[in-house]
């Protein structure tokens, strides 16, 4: 399975991306202890210097993530006609205990990055660049993760057996079976449209808030964060049911096939990207009352919530899209 092209893609990518944060979290180290931007030390100007390589160096590593959660689930959808009772990326995740691990992995690091690049552009924007200790703090917590879904994804595609008859997504999401997978699928199509328009209604009421009254930064990101998880709730329970015409197929991949217009992709990938803009927004909200950032910030801050309501809607209206233009009907839904 090593010899696969993306297979082979992903764990190049994934050691290159471990590598660079390795060298970057080692020069992190130093910073933290060392740095003094009151110095005009060799070390301290040796570090003013590097600190640009290495926050490139780190930009690039998160961007890289982003592409390889992208083709980690492209390869995973390709591949299940490899497998036997594969029928979409849910049959090549569940052939072994670590595929879903992985993928869980990359969407944290993913969210984790956002919240770095944004510091990071924040911090650079400064003179006295006053987050410096903060961000490359971050960056220490971040390598675990990154380090772990080296070594979960290395393990996924070394245990990776054609010969092993593997679960489909009909029995994983399905009201009837076990895990979380099922209960999601459990969820009455009716109480799941109302948390989703609810969750909506109060991302768009704080993110307003904000752009009127430049207050409540953070409480938007939190509530980004709850109506990121609540979509993929009412992807799972109901949305989903509506982009297949069937109301008993709940899985979250097989609206990325080529069959259903690839809905997925124009549902998950604005939904992640205001999500991770939301985060980020949320990540700088704290420092604003340092002296050097408290412009900086509130007009980051503005640019990032708005774009990112702007995915936002973008994702609900293409959400809505699909119930409405479907030729399913679930009444319990609208009554």
């Amino acid at each position: 399975m090593l010899l696969n092209t993306s297979i082979l893609a992903l764990t190049v990518v994934s050691f290159v991306i471990a590598g660079m944060l390795l060298l970057a979290t080692g020069f992190g180290l130093q910073v933290m202890r060392h740095w003094d931007i009151g110095s005009g030390s060799e070390l301290q100007l040796r570090m003013e210097q590097r600190t640009y390589l290495i926050s490139t160096l780190v930009t690039f590593s998160f961007t890289a993530e982003l592409v390889s959660l992208l083709l980690f689930i492209y390869n995973a959808e390709q591949m299940s006609s490899q497998f036997v009772g594969a029928m979409c990326a849910t049959g090549v995740l569940n052939v072994n205990p670590y595929g879903w691990p992985t993928l869980y992995l990359k969407i944290s690091i993913f969210f984790s990055g956002a919240a770095w690049l944004t510091l990071n552009h924040v911090d650079n924007e400064a003179s006295d660049y006053p987050l410096v200790r903060i961000k490359y703090g971050l960056l220490l917590l971040i390598l675990p993760l990154v380090v772990a879904e080296l070594l979960l994804q290395t393990t996924y595609f070394l245990e990776l057996d054609p010969d092993i008859i593997t679960s489909c997504c009909g029995s994983l999401f399905t009201p009837e079976g076990q895990g979380v997978a099922a209960e999601l699928s459990g969820v009455e199509p009716s109480t799941a449209m109302l948390l989703f328009a609810a969750s909506g209604a109060a991302l768009l009421v704080t993110g307003g808030w904000y752009l009127l009254r430049h207050r409540g930064g953070v409480a938007f990101a939190v509530t980004s964060l709850v109506a990121f998880l609540i979509a993929l709730l009412a992807i799972v329970s109901c949305v989903a049911l509506y982009i297949y015409e069937h109301p008993n197929h709940h899985c979250p991949f097989c609206i990325l096939k080529q069959g259903h217009d690839f809905m997925g992709y124009y549902l998950y990938i604005p939904l992640f990207i205001g999500t991770a803009l939301a985060l980020g927004a949320g990540a700088i909200m704290p420092f604003q009352g340092i002296p050097s950032l408290r412009e900086i910030i509130p007009a980051g801050g503005r640019q990032l919530i708005g774009v990112s309501m702007l995915f936002m809607l973008l994702f609900y209206m293409i959400a809505a899209y699909a119930i409405l233009n479907s030729n399913l009907t679930m009444v319990d839904v609208w009554w």
